[in-house]
């Protein structure tokens, strides 16, 4: 963990509490307390950012192994910014739902690259896979 500055564990806490805040607030009402017992895709939505929020207070205290939550979360916002958001507003332009959306996955893609220790992944994550891989 040397490798690695406690500011930039701090930052990456930080970040782990901003997602779990913002999910826990937001999304886990309607798990506790729905509105509706309805199963249909936003249940499905709400499930899966429900479990992100609580893999992402589980990294507030283990931020260097719960890094893939980060990375995970960069890539759906990326996706769903680029493959959704971006032709939408191109053709159709935004409904309300779908700007307050774009903008707070917007701040994601900003922010998370920042507090990604971007070196440390390379090292952990590919470096380690590459030396591992058997040779042939």
């Amino acid at each position: 963990m040397s490798e690695i500055s406690k500011l930039s564990l701090y930052f990456l806490r930080a970040m782990y509490l901003l997602i779990a805040a913002g999910l826990i607030l937001t999304i886990w009402p309607e798990i506790i307390v729905p509105t509706q017992r309805l199963v249909n895709e936003d249940t499905v939505v709400q499930s899966l950012l429900g479990a992100l929020a609580l893999l992402a207070a589980l990294g507030i205290r283990f931020p260097l192994k719960m890094l893939p939550i980060l990375i995970f979360e960069l890539i759906w916002k990326l996706i769903w910014v680029f493959g959704f958001a971006l032709p939408t507003w191109l053709n159709h332009g935004l409904d309300n739902y779908t700007r307050e959306t774009l903008f707070a996955c917007l701040i994601g893609i900003l922010l998370i690259p920042i507090v990604i220790p971007w070196r440390y992944v390379y090292n952990h994550y590919i470096k380690l896979r590459q030396a591992t891989k058997p040779t042939t």
